[in-house]
């Protein structure tokens, strides 16, 4: 099981790093998911990662202090929106758009009413 762990710790900063210069692929929440399965695959790996630059950049703030500067937000808020918008253009299911504008609605509120903005 912490093979897999790690391996897919591996996978998501793969992810994560294409991110950076894929504008539509969003980094941070694979590097999240890259921290949460090396804690919980291997010390060393966990340990590893915190020390590097992605992990400084665009997540040490986030974990220490649940913020994030504006522009992190956006980078991640963004992409999702075109998702979410593009999915619901093409989906005719009352349902499904109501789930949608829902999601649309609610990750705007947590980013901006549950994690603070920090001056970069």
């Amino acid at each position: 099981m912490k093979t897999l762990l790690i391996v897919l710790g591996f996978i998501c900063v793969a992810i994560g790093a294409v991110g950076i210069v894929v504008p539509i692929l969003p980094t941070t929440p694979f590097l999240l998911l890259a921290s949460f399965f090396f804690a919980k695959g291997s010390k060393k790996f966990h340990d590893w990662f915190m020390s590097t630059k992605l992990y400084k950049k665009h997540l040490e703030s986030f974990v220490n202090s649940r913020a994030m500067t504006l522009k992190s937000k956006l980078t991640i808020l963004l992409p999702v929106s075109c998702m979410l918008i593009a999915t619901f253009i093409f989906v005719n299911n009352l349902h499904a758009r109501i789930l949608l504008v829902v999601l649309f609605i609610s990750k705007y509120l947590y980013f901006f009413t549950q994690i603070k903005t920090i001056k970069e």
